[in-house]
């Protein structure tokens, strides 16, 4: 399997959905949301300069957006986006990516740190943002909380502890509250572990924002594929496509937004894979 290029010239792609027969994504550190067909015709959804990350929708079919500078979650209206929740009193450093349930409950993590300044990364917490605007902490002590899915029955997040070197699982509770934490997955230090897709045999494939590859992990960590990326990293997936079998690829050659404006490297990516895509985003 080798992906080829569907959209390149990109600053830095981030959070890709499949929805409604198209790919959806921010170019974060160009501060837009994209469209973007099966055939390459991409279109601008929204231009938000306090830079977009995770995406989701909620059960009345709104495009939610990770507001990520201002810490705050928008909801698109005809009129332009709206704050569904502020996290800037919970939230001391920038919100990141987010996967939103069926109930419309949004989990959203934060960085813990200033990354782009080189602080060193520690243990922050994930949130749990309700339809209702109200925002508590879902878990603490997690080490540079990312993408996140949930399966199918709703019964089982995971998120990607990146400087963790990990996917950690929890069970959902009724309420949205998590518990039973453990690992799903452990990794080396050539892993850092990023955006994440599941598929219908429960493996996740995941986005590693080093080692110039993207992989496919069972639960207890064995690696079924390891796709090679040459001098590019992934920083997120999704499958989607009519039958979910495509794998859409966020890559770049840096993280750092000096970098990434200069570079202008990213690029959305496509391979065909085995397993359909399966659970939330």
């Amino acid at each position: 399997m080798t992906p080829t290029t569907l959209l390149d010239d990109l600053v830095f792609p981030e959070g890709p959905r499949w929805r409604d027969g198209a790919l959806y994504f921010s170019d974060m550190h160009a501060g837009i949301v994209w469209r973007l067909t099966p055939q390459g015709a991409a279109t601008k959804v929204l231009e938000l300069p306090t830079l977009p990350s995770g995406l989701g929708w909620s059960p009345d079919g709104a495009l939610h957006v990770v507001s990520m500078a201002d810490r705050r979650l928008l909801r698109l209206t005809p009129q332009g986006p709206v704050t569904a929740a502020d996290l800037s009193s919970v939230a001391a450093y920038v919100i990141n990516d987010m996967v939103i349930d069926l109930q419309g409950r949004a989990y959203i993590g934060t960085f813990g740190c200033d990354l782009n300044k080189g602080e060193t990364p520690r243990p922050t917490q994930l949130f749990c943002v309700y339809p209702n605007g109200d925002v508590k902490v879902a878990a603490e002590d997690i080490l540079f909380p990312n993408g996140a899915v949930i399966t199918p029955d709703g019964k089982t997040l995971i998120i990607a502890e990146t400087f963790g070197n990990r996917l950690t699982a929890f069970d959902v509770l009724p309420d949205g509250a998590l518990t039973h934490r453990r690992v799903f997955a452990q990794f080396d230090e050539t892993t850092l572990p990023d955006g994440i897709c599941l598929d219908q045999e429960g493996a996740v494939w995941v986005a590693s924002a080093s080692g110039n590859k993207i992989i496919r992990v069972k639960q207890g960590g064995e690696i079924t594929d390891n796709i090679p990326l040459p001098e590019r990293n992934s920083f997120a997936c999704m499958l989607g496509g009519v039958d979910r079998r495509d794998l859409y690829i966020c890559t770049a050659r840096h993280y750092l937004p000096e970098r990434t404006r200069e570079l202008r490297s990213g690029r959305i990516e496509v391979m065909r894979v085995a397993v359909a895509g399966a659970g939330l985003p």
